[in-house]
């Protein structure tokens, strides 16, 4: 009975928001328009339709005094509030213990101690030198450069022994220019700590020549894009991996520079997996921030078993959090990778076995991209999936969420065993990221590709859908 009461009220709910836009619409831009601007909401999720409302409304006292109130009620039973406290990591984000495997071809060690001896270190390890960096606090106010290229068999790394012992502090820009191939960083906790936001950009940016990076087992916290991935030259940083990191910020980025902790344009074969990206809030511009985002002609990314949470707490606060997303973004065309990006943003990617909680927008986005493969993820508390632009196609299969999977513009859709979470988990436990089934719903055969599920454990001969087999 509650379900149905909550039910039939949020439709009450939705039913004036309808009216009241119609009705706005034709008040403030006349019959025609008004008519246009409520197809143009009916496209989209219902938080993106509150969030339209809200800015028509503003200015016009005696529509706000009607209207606001049912839309801020509606918000509030359609974008439910994260609980109180912090959330599980599940698992995912730095450990307290190196990750396994060891790195492979370190053969000697440079030990180092001051900020001096890094930045030296940095231009003078040569492939097969492991810098490891004593436990301290180490700041730096410029950008920190690499001098020589690794190998496949003997990469160059800059770690700290134990997590948890080495903190780096940035007052710069960009932390460290990674322009050189086959480097690992592993082990480092790295903040931002710019008086002026838009003066913190990345910990890392990854350019040009600086292919087969590892970036593994850091805590990245309070810049813009923490990882900032693009071409210099006609070269690309191809082949990069993103590893049981936590991307983070403490508060609201007040710039108007994209917030987005992994930024990347046109390079392709990355691998994203076990991280934990939470907190991504863009306060000024166009208040739109993105968790993980490919985009800029690149192919082959896949984006696998991590947590993003949008917000911890405050998730109707203003601004547009999408979790992961391909395509999009209003990439420049000279940074793309290919023609401009006039063919697909994002080609042949995968976002697969993520959970995904706590956005005010979609949890997954496709836009102006292809051959893309939504698979096996969990979408807690967001407006579902979205494709959009008339070029996006993907596949949408076994995911479980809140929300709707939609296509617009013309966008391609290949739906396929989808479940609604709410009819078979308890949605006030999910929020807490608590998993466990009320209702299993039937399993479906496995997936070529997808082997393992969000805790790395091998996948059955049928799974149920979502994140965990």
């Amino acid at each position: 009975m509650r379900r149905f009461i909550r039910i039939a009220l949020i439709a009450g709910v939705l039913l004036a928001m309808a009216a009241g836009a119609w009705w706005a619409a034709k008040v403030m831009l006349g019959p025609a328009s008004g008519d246009a601007a409520v197809a143009a909401v009916t496209e989209r999720s219902p938080q993106a339709w509150i969030r339209y409302l809200l800015r028509r409304l503003e200015g016009h006292t005696k529509l706000e005094t009607v209207f606001v109130p049912v839309l801020r009620a509606a918000q509030a039973h359609i974008e439910r509030e994260p609980p109180a406290g912090p959330l599980p990591d599940l698992g995912k984000g730095q450990r307290e213990q190196s990750v396994a495997p060891a790195v492979r071809g370190l053969l000697h060690t440079m030990a180092v101690n001051t900020p001096q001896a890094i930045r030296e270190a940095l231009l003078k390890a040569d492939a097969g030198t492991q810098i490891l960096v004593a436990p301290g606090l180490y700041l730096f106010r410029q950008k920190l450069r690499l001098g020589h290229d690794g190998r496949p068999d003997a990469p160059i790394a800059l770690r700290a022994a134990q997590p948890g012992t080495v903190w780096f502090e940035f007052a710069q820009v960009e932390g460290i220019l990674v322009d050189r191939p086959h480097w690992v960083f592993e082990n480092l906790h790295i903040r931002g700590t710019c008086e002026r936001h838009d003066d913190c950009e990345h910990a890392f940016h990854v350019v040009g020549r600086g292919s087969d990076v590892l970036i593994r087992n850091n805590h990245l916290s309070d810049f813009n894009a923490h990882v900032k991935v693009n071409g210099v030259d006609g070269q690309w940083p191809d082949r990069g991996r993103l590893v049981h990191n936590t991307l983070t910020n403490q508060t609201p980025r007040q710039t108007t520079k994209p917030v987005t902790p992994l930024d990347l344009v046109g390079a392709s074969d990355w691998r994203v997996t076990d991280n934990h990206v939470t907190h991504f809030v863009k306060a000024w511009g166009n208040r739109v921030a993105f968790g993980l985002f490919m985009k800029g002609a690149g192919s082959g990314g896949r984006i696998e078993r991590n947590l993003v949470v949008c917000t911890p707490g405050g998730i109707s606060q203003p601004g547009v959090r999408v979790g992961i997303s391909f395509g999009g973004g209003g990439t420049d065309t000279l940074a793309c990778r290919a023609d401009g990006c006039r063919q697909y943003e994002h080609r042949d990617g995968g976002a697969i076995n993520n959970i995904v909680a706590h956005c005010n927008d979609v949890g997954l986005d496709v836009n102006r991209s292809v051959g893309i493969l939504l698979a096996h993820n969990t979408l807690i508390n967001t407006a579902g999936v979205s494709l959009r632009g008339g070029l996006s196609q993907a596949r949408v299969v076994h995911n479980l969420l809140e929300g709707r999977a939609a296509a617009r513009d013309g966008a391609q859709l290949h739906s396929e065993g989808n479940h609604a979470l709410g009819e078979h988990l308890e949605p006030h436990l999910a929020d807490a990221l608590v998993l466990e089934w009320l209702d299993r719903p039937a399993d479906a055969p496995a997936l070529p590709g997808v082997d393992t599920d969000f805790l790395a454990r091998p996948r059955m001969p049928v799974n149920a859908p979502g994140a965990l087999r």
